[in-house]
């Protein structure tokens, strides 16, 4: 069943998350990830949501994504997105209908 990583995004530091947006991408491969929604332009059509950055990712299955998450690959991006941003993120079944 396909998963997704939902992640709110309020960039700190925008020349070092630059530099995380570079690395990531490259991350994803082994783990069969893609960017789905990669900070585009967000307009809210119920309550105050009011996101700066959004992004969402797709993998194969939650154990892939977290897989991901926690891999050797990710560790050097995430750890720079961790200093140039608060983040708030969540990974989440599919549905296949």
């Amino acid at each position: 069943m396909p998963a997704y990583v939902l992640v709110q995004i309020e960039v700190t530091d925008p020349a070092t998350y630059e530099e995380y947006k570079k690395l990531t991408p490259g991350s994803l491969v082994p783990y069969e990830g893609r960017f789905v929604v990669r900070g585009g332009k967000t307009e809210a059509l119920e309550g105050d949501w009011q996101p700066s950055r959004l992004v969402m990712l797709e993998f194969p299955s939650v154990e892939r994504a977290k897989a991901w998450w926690n891999s050797p690959e990710y560790a050097k991006a995430k750890s720079m997105r961790q200093q140039a941003a608060n983040t708030q993120m969540l990974v989440v079944e599919g549905f296949e209908g």
